[in-house]
């Protein structure tokens, strides 16, 4: 049943308008169970982290196994083997070139901890390159550093006085792709800029705005040509989100850094990476201390996190995974395609198994009045659905069954008949 409100302060919520939150007793497969017996279809992956399905006995197990073996040691001078063998299976399983493994706690701190590397790296080889180029309508997280570089907006108008200026390209629309292509190029020429940061084919919280896999592979070529580091932020692109392990497989871009966490672990607990080049990280190795890469915290490469990353990327080795995700893919064309016709909805659109369509309203963007009204919707129909205001999205648990689908796309349809 819903909570009344306490002394929580929720994330992404104005409390004024929702003053009850729904509790949650149980997580199994692709569904949430709460306190009053509703089962709930967990329609966005309880914000895009959960893989293989909520409480996945494997990495339940993995947690429980570790947590009475080792659950915390600084990792500064130490190290313990669920670390190492998350390492050694990233190295396996991330594009080519990349060698080198930061642990850190969440997306955010992934970027936060990418820009750093690219800042220490100029700065360590002694080049004066500070100016970083981002893609309008991004979003990378709500630390000052990932507030920088994303979309200046709602998320961060009170916030501007702490956030460092950036370059902005245009997002690629469709049509318009060469004006992208050339503000990159000419911020890489003239700018000198230290990097590029780019989330590879779908931006997330700026709309779940698509783009190809051609335009990825042009954009890292003109950050080559102009020695530019180019950040790869998969933190939700990554681990099967777009129909490949990862987003920069479908363009063969191997990104200079890569920024991975939300499924890292298959949902189950925080845990974030970067991955970078090898010329990145001997940048900062020296006997000169003052050349340390000054990056922490304290639950650095957590062991138990770390435990349930090896049992999900032990996961993504069997064929069975990615069976699965081809077959989510194809059920979500399946669910999506008879929007694409209908009148009510416009851009409707899928890149492997993430589908988005906006419902054609009188205001668009995130704070579109008729968000909070999907929303509720969506929560009598016992879905979690979060739309971006206008924009309706699907991201789904790969457990999820064509049931399941046919349940969410007929309470769309359904909610656009009780909006209209």
């Amino acid at each position: 049943m819903p909570i009344k409100r306490t002394a929580i302060w929720h994330p992404f919520t104005q409390h004024a308008l929702q003053d009850e939150m729904i509790e949650v007793v149980r997580g199994s497969g692709a569904y949430l169970h709460t306190t009053d017996g509703r089962r709930v279809i967990d329609a966005i992956s309880s914000w895009w982290v959960v893989t293989h399905g909520h409480c996945h006995p494997r990495i339940v197990s993995a947690i429980q196994e570790q947590a009475a073996k080792l659950n915390q040691v600084i990792f500064a001078g130490y190290t313990h083997d669920p670390a190492e063998k998350v390492a050694e299976l990233l190295l396996k399983l991330a594009p080519r070139g990349l060698d080198h493994v930061f642990f850190s706690d969440s997306g955010s701190t992934s970027v936060e901890v990418a820009l750093k590397m690219a800042l220490g790296y100029w700065h360590n080889i002694g080049k004066k390159r500070t100016r970083i180029v981002v893609m309008q309508n991004s979003y990378h997280g709500d630390t000052i550093g990932a507030m920088s570089v994303g979309a200046r907006g709602v998320f961060n108008a009170a916030y501007g006085p702490l956030l460092f200026e950036v370059t902005s390209i245009p997002f690629p629309a469709r049509g318009h792709e060469q004006t992208t292509l050339d503000a990159l190029e000419f911020a890489c020429r003239n700018e000198s800029p230290a990097a590029f940061i780019v989330e590879p084919l779908i931006l997330g919280a700026g709309g779940m705005l698509m783009y190809p896999a051609w335009m990825l592979k042009e954009m890292k070529r003109i950050c080559e040509t102009s020695d530019v580091l180019f950040i790869a932020d998969e933190v939700m692109t990554g681990w099967g989100r777009t129909g490949t392990l990862f987003a920069c497989e479908q363009a063969d871009v191997a990104p200079d850094i890569a920024c991975y966490s939300k499924g890292l672990t298959g949902g189950a607990l925080p845990l974030a990476v970067t991955l970078c080049r090898a010329d990145i990280f001997d940048a900062h190795y020296s006997k000169d201390r003052t050349r340390t890469f000054f990056h922490s915290s304290s639950y650095t490469a957590n062991p138990v996190a770390c435990a349930a990353a090896v049992a999900n990327l032990d996961l993504w080795q069997t064929r069975e995974a990615h069976q699965r995700l081809a077959s989510v893919a194809t059920m979500q064309e399946h669910g999506i395609e008879p929007f694409r016709t209908d009148p009510r909805f416009t851009n409707v659109r899928r890149t492997g198994t993430i589908t988005a369509l906006d419902l054609k309203a009188s205001d668009a963007g995130y704070l579109a009045d008729i968000g909070p009204k999907l929303q509720e919707l969506f929560r009598d129909r016992d879905l979690l659905l979060r739309p971006l205001g206008n924009t309706i999205y699907v991201m789904p648990p790969y457990c999820v069954t064509a049931e399941d689908l046919d349940e969410i796309y007929a309470a769309i349809s359904d909610a656009a008949d009780a909006l209209a």
